[in-house]
């Protein structure tokens, strides 16, 4: 065989192995990605249940209720849309009606997300994109305190 044959058969089997390995984590990113939906994106176009996704918003006054065992109910909402949230384990510190909130875990019906985990978040900077458009629009936004805006020293 030529040096070049030689050369040739390389770069293609590196080539092979280089789609066989892109596949590989196309497929491992495609069952641990999350996609994120604020509750209007919901009723405008439903996820599929049982499908790994985060729900961000916040949480509805008066909405949250406390059972035994750790269960945690609550709502989510963008001012436009509402999603009832069932949440076991233990809420974190920052998490209280009318703050914002991301859950992650899965819809088991269009208007239902069951939580496997619950980030809160203390103001609205943290509060994705999506949700702050949809909250502004609704009136719920609340501008950031100054302690929010702290740019750390810097001019």
């Amino acid at each position: 065989m030529k040096r070049r044959d030689r050369t040739l058969i390389l770069i293609i089997l590196s080539g092979l192995i280089l789609v066989a390995a892109s596949i590989f984590v196309a497929i491992a990113m495609k069952k641990t990605v999350s996609f994120f939906y604020a509750p209007q994106d919901v009723a405008q176009n439903p996820p599929k249940i049982g499908t790994n996704v985060r729900l961000g918003g916040l949480v509805k006054s008066g909405s949250i209720i406390r059972g035994a065992e750790g269960k945690i109910d609550f709502i989510v909402t963008d001012g436009m849309a509402e999603i009832k949230v069932e949440y076991v384990g233990i809420a974190p510190d920052l998490f209280r009606e009318g703050q914002g909130v991301i859950a992650e875990g899965q819809f088991i019906s269009n208007d239902n997300f069951k939580a496997s985990r619950i980030l809160a978040k203390h103001d609205e900077n943290y509060i994705p994109k999506e949700v702050a458009t949809a909250l502004k629009k609704s009136g719920q936004w609340k501008e950031p305190t100054s302690a929010a805006k702290y740019d750390g020293g810097r001019k």
